[in-house]
């Protein structure tokens, strides 16, 4: 069998292109003009982008622009999501003061691959593509402007950076770029964050520091799209809690957990397909981990793999009511000072206290707990023990007084065994 000649096969021929350009150029060399798919040279991700390309009848010598998408459909987009910019409006800002001393730019694409949020550019800036690329409603995704990270992201929802010639269009090879994806708590792609920089090469972990902002922001949105759910935050060591590494799960009225971020699948092994009840998950009843978010201090708990972790939680109501501040108040509420209150009764341990401590235990004895109804009887219990003053609950738990009274407007839900 006849041998290539020297320098012509593969293995040998990269090991004289040691840099990204170099390989890249190679890469492109072997793809487009000998029709040969350079593995090992670029990305997998890359490769099968210049392929979805090909396929899509793209020249790859052609000249694109960054077009923007209808009014309407920006329009539309923006409404669509104003969740997740609500959920990354303070991290986009910290994200772009930190990059501020740099050339990179910030863009926030919705799941389509359209800009939602760009970092401005200043008119006299020598980055034109950016600066074209840089608007709201400007559509990125793969199939308008060929390979690039947020196309690819949106194509696959795996984080990815293309850089230089691994674009597929000759045009756009001064761009480099990285991008991680933000899902919701369904699991699907809510949107796409791209750091992206214009004649020049990243000088740090672009991947890493666009993934910790995405992370932040996806942690962010789930919370936001969880009214109703209580949140558990944990993680293995305490330090990690309130961090881009916290793990955290979402737990429905019916004591199934419906999403777990990827720090907690991570940690509990759960693959999260389909809802799972939350004994499965964390070992725990959904009645002892409704009490995590009146704790004040994280604390812990071994999940059924036997690991070891640190909780905390929060219970956050549709009207917004946070319930984080209540506390047990059937334990804690001073004896009433009720003149007619006898010496019998006292010795039988009587008290304003116990009586608001036995209603608290027979509540807790409710054959279904939702949380709902936890919301509810807490309450009822802390009003209780308020000596029904409305104000003084209010304080207890943190609320307002008129969220306290549309609360108690509303029916208590029903005791076992009632009829």
């Amino acid at each position: 069998m006849p041998h290539a000649p020297h320098g012509q096969a593969e293995t040998p021929r990269q090991l004289f292109f040691q840099t990204p350009e170099q390989r890249a150029a190679l890469a492109r060399q072997l793809f487009f003009d000998e029709g040969t798919r350079p593995s090992g040279l670029v990305g997998e991700a890359v490769i099968q982008s210049w392929l979805r390309c090909m396929s899509a009848q793209q020249q790859h010598a052609k000249a694109v622009s960054f077009e923007q998408v209808t009014r309407s459909r920006a329009h539309a987009s923006l409404n669509r999501n104003r969740q997740l910019l609500q959920a990354g409006n303070l991290e986009l800002n910290h994200m772009e003061a930190a990059l501020a001393g740099t050339d990179c730019r910030v863009l926030l694409t919705d799941a389509q691959g359209v800009v939602i949020h760009a970092t401005a550019l200043p008119q006299m800036s020598q980055q034109p593509l950016l600066r074209t690329a840089s608007r709201v409603g400007v559509n990125i995704a793969e199939d308008h402007i060929g390979t690039n990270a947020p196309g690819i992201v949106v194509r696959t929802g795996e984080a990815c950076t293309v850089t230089g010639a691994e674009h597929f269009f000759q045009c756009l090879q001064t761009i480099y770029c990285a991008a991680a994806p933000i899902r919701d708590i369904h699991g699907q792609l809510a949107g796409v964050l791209d750091v992206s920089i214009e004649a020049g090469r990243f000088q740090f972990d672009a991947a890493s520091v666009v993934g910790m902002y995405a992370t932040t922001i996806e942690n962010r949105l789930l919370q936001l799209q969880s009214a109703e759910h209580l949140v558990l935050h944990f993680q293995a060591s305490p330090t990690l809690l309130d961090t881009p590494m916290e793990a955290l799960a979402g737990i429905d009225s019916s004591g199934h957990v419906v999403w777990l971020n990827g720090a907690a699948r991570r940690l509990t092994g759960c693959r999260m397909e389909g809802q799972i009840p939350v004994e499965a998950v964390f070992g725990a009843s959904l009645e002892l981990l409704l009490a995590v978010p009146r704790q004040a201090q994280a604390h812990t708990l071994h999940l059924p793999n036997g690991l070891g972790v640190w909780m905390k939680g929060t219970l956050t109501a549709r009207d917004g009511a946070d319930f984080k501040h209540a506390v047990a108040v059937a334990v804690s509420a001073p004896p009433s000072s009720n003149a007619g209150t006898s010496d019998a009764d006292s010795a039988n341990g009587h008290t304003a206290t116990a009586e608001t401590s036995a209603a608290a235990a027979a509540a807790s004895d409710r054959t279904q707990a939702t949380l709902l109804d936890h919301k509810q009887r807490l309450i009822e219990t802390t009003l209780a023990a308020c000596g029904g003053n409305i104000a003084k609950a209010a304080r207890v738990l943190g609320v307002s007084r008129g969220m306290l009274y549309r609360r108690l407007q509303q029916p208590s839900p029903p005791i076992a065994g009632d009829a």
